[in-house]
């Protein structure tokens, strides 16, 4: 498939634009703006109201005034660099332009004494006198149409400037074609959009500030053309996982309620509703493509566990993989016990397992002795072949993007896939990121969790820091202390570990305090892990390595250190480590003042809740969505006239449509399906360009 001729003008090269050359080009490279298609989508941020007026009389200066004015004498700067004047006089009132550094002959020839101009610029009172300093424009009364009534004004980068930003708009604009329309008609209707040419034309050409808003008709027919391109790539990818013919499987209930009778509370509701989704997913026809996104402690393995019984009592077998080989082991405890009240066999394959060890568990997988296997990536590897795999969950969906996702599924197995995440996703981040998948969420506590209290407490107050430690250690508690995130080097961030262990050590006494951080082998780091688990060391020193998944029930206080160098997320993940036993758990943030206004919010909010929820829709407003989850490899789509953190509901309803679409139309046959690959093309979504190719 090649891109459709009608769209060729929009992708030409920039200088085919009028008053564009190669230099111009360069420039407008750094909007990232290479083709005309990349102005039509650049939309202006404000306008200036430059009706024709009698008289600046009319204006509450400072504002700006379009008027005809008589010229008047000329007054040359006194001395080098000073106000060069010239009077005007318009229908009511004289006034003067004042202009800086400027050559007296151009002024003459813009300005002849006795003849007639219009000028249009900002109006301000000086010393008493009206003025207009460089005016905006100065034209003769038979150019004066050449201002609008109202003029859009541009963003711009360095070589830019307004007139020529404004003259190569209206080049690309006048190239837009009228294309069949993508959006379903009767949710047009309702909404009130124009066609997409005049969405183009009226949001290049706003009439005031209501124009400029988002919620301007133009605007959101726009923003909802590129929202709804992407969720339409999303839905192909997720009809192509679809397709995939999925195995039916049955839950017969024997297993679960061995494991539900054996527990010692009941589910949450939340969990059991996730139970059920997932059940009704895995018992239908097709692939399930689930997302099981759950807070710090909503209870995520009983619901993946649950999932993976619906596997066994089907017949056939499950696999849960996790992105390092500590979160396997904490899996694998974690499951435990849950397999011996089922009475179900359960394994682990890591990329440790060697020889004949390896070996056995292999014959075992293939045979469908083990029913449960737990592992990192190793089981991916060629040699690793399952009896009848029914289900797979991947823990940390971040480390795991749409690409993986799909490899998952290609593994020719009609696998279900589970995604588990513990961070907390804004909906709109969820809608446009996972948007291929189905989501179920876990947002009620488990009882019994205890609350964790969280204290801000200054550097200088580090001995009391030190002094709570003993006394909590004294009284059989465990520690964690988490070193800051120096510069970006990990050299250093092992500098900050060891200096801070080295301390402890000093303090508190040998053997009670363990050292974990990225630089040391994995065989020292899963052994001090270790040593923690057991309880033999009672604090543990650590970057960042334990913030995901770790769980040891006896920690009951968390010491961040510089808290103010972490994100929002990243610190409510840390938090997460502990209540996670019957002790009353704190955590306590030490930041170095001052603390800048970001930082302090950040660190507010922390204090204010537990719900991970809010603390993302937080972080989404404080930081945008590129940084919430690493513009590198987010995959998050670029949009220049949608907003991802104020448009969710637009999102939303662009998933549906786009879900529905494929649904009646699943190759996009119809007009409106061949309007939508228009669309596509448009919005550079080459990707689900390829997927309709391949479907």
């Amino acid at each position: 498939m090649s891109r459709p001729p009608i769209l060729f003008p929009l992708f030409a090269g920039l200088e085919t634009l009028d008053g564009v050359g190669p230099k111009t080009a360069q420039h407008f490279a750094q909007m990232s703006v290479e083709k005309p298609r990349d102005l039509v989508f650049t939309l202006p941020y404000s306008v200036v109201d430059r009706r024709r007026r009698a008289s600046i009389r009319e204006v509450t200066a400072p504002a700006t005034a379009t008027v005809e004015v008589e010229v008047g004498l000329h007054f040359p700067a006194r001395k080098k660099g000073g106000p060069y004047r010239v009077n005007v006089q318009d229908a009511a009132m004289t006034f003067q332009l004042v202009f800086f550094h400027a050559r007296e002959d151009w002024l003459k020839k813009q300005l002849p004494t006795g003849q007639r101009r219009l000028v249009s610029g900002k109006v301000e009172i000086f010393d008493g006198v009206a003025q207009m300093v460089h005016p905006d424009h100065i034209l003769s009364v038979g150019e004066a149409d050449e201002i609008p009534d109202f003029e859009p004004v541009y963003p711009l980068t360095a070589g830019i400037t307004q007139k020529q930003m404004f003259k190569a708009a209206q080049g690309a604009i006048s190239r837009v074609p009228e294309l069949a329309e993508w959006i379903d008609a009767g949710l047009r209707l309702r909404e009130g959009w124009p066609d997409f040419h005049a969405a183009v034309v009226a949001a290049h050409a706003p009439e005031g500030l209501a124009d400029i808003a988002a919620t301007a008709p133009a605007r959101l027919r726009l923003a909802y053309d590129e929202l709804f391109a992407h969720q339409l790539t999303l839905a192909l990818a997720r009809s192509v996982v679809q397709r995939g013919k999925g195995r039916e499987s049955h839950a017969s209930g024997r297993l679960q309620r061995k494991v539900l009778a054996a527990l010692p509370y009941r589910p949450t509701g939340a969990q059991d509703r996730a139970i059920r989704e997932i059940s009704a997913d895995m018992a239908a026809p097709v692939r399930m493509n689930r997302l099981l996104q759950g807070d710090v402690g909503s209870g995520k393995t009983l619901v993946a566990f649950m999932a993976l019984l619906v596997a066994v009592e089907a017949g056939g077998q499950g696999v849960m993989m996790a992105p390092t080989e500590i979160l396997a082991r904490q899996h694998l405890d974690g499951l435990q016990p849950l397999a011996e009240d089922a009475g179900v066999v359960l394994e682990i394959l890591t990329g440790r397992d060697k020889g004949a060890e390896r070996a056995a568990k292999l014959a075992a997988l293939k045979t469908g002795k083990i029913q449960v296997l737990v592992g990192t990536h190793a089981v991916f590897q060629k040699d690793v072949e399952f009896h009848d795999l029914r289900l797979a969950i991947v823990d940390e969906q971040h480390r795991f993007g749409v690409s993986q996702r799909m490899e998952l599924g290609a593994k020719g197995r009609v696998t279900d896939v589970l995604v588990m995440t513990a961070t907390p996703i804004p909906r709109s981040l969820a809608l446009s990121q996972y948007g291929d998948m189905d989501v179920s969420v876990l947002d009620e506590k488990p009882p019994g969790r205890q609350p964790v209290k969280t204290a801000l407490v200054s550097a200088g107050r580090i001995d009391e820091v030190i002094g709570h430690l003993r006394r909590a250690i004294a009284e059989g508690r465990q520690c964690y202390w988490v070193c800051p995130l120096v510069e970006e080097s990990e050299v250093s961030d092992m500098t900050a570990a060891e200096d801070r262990f080295q301390r402890l050590r000093a303090t508190l006494g040998e053997g009670v305090v363990g050292l974990v951080h990225g630089q040391l082998p994995p065989a020292e780091k899963d052994a001090a892990m270790a040593r923690f688990v057991a309880g033999e060391t009672k604090v543990l020193v650590a970057t960042t390595v334990i913030e995901v998944g770790v769980n040891v029930p006896n920690a009951s206080i968390m010491v961040i250190e510089r808290a103010e160098h972490f994100g929002l997320a990243q610190l409510h993940q840390l938090r997460g480590r502990v209540g996670r036993g019957s002790a009353e758990s704190t955590c306590l943030l030490m930041y170095q003042p001052p603390l800048t206004e970001g930082a302090r919010r950040r660190l507010e909010i922390l204090r204010e809740t537990e719900d991970g929820f809010r603390i993302a829709e937080e972080d989404l407003a404080m930081r945008g969505a590129g940084d919430l989850i690493g513009t590198a490899q987010s995959g998050l789509p670029k949009f220049r006239v949608a907003d991802l953190e104020r448009q969710t509901a637009l999102m939303a309803l662009a998933q549906s449509d786009a879900r529905k679409l494929l649904h009646d139309d699943p190759k996009l046959d119809s007009a409106r399906g061949k309007a939508a690959r228009v669309l596509l093309w448009l919005m550079e979504q080459d990707r689900a360009i390829r997927l309709i190719s391949v479907g």
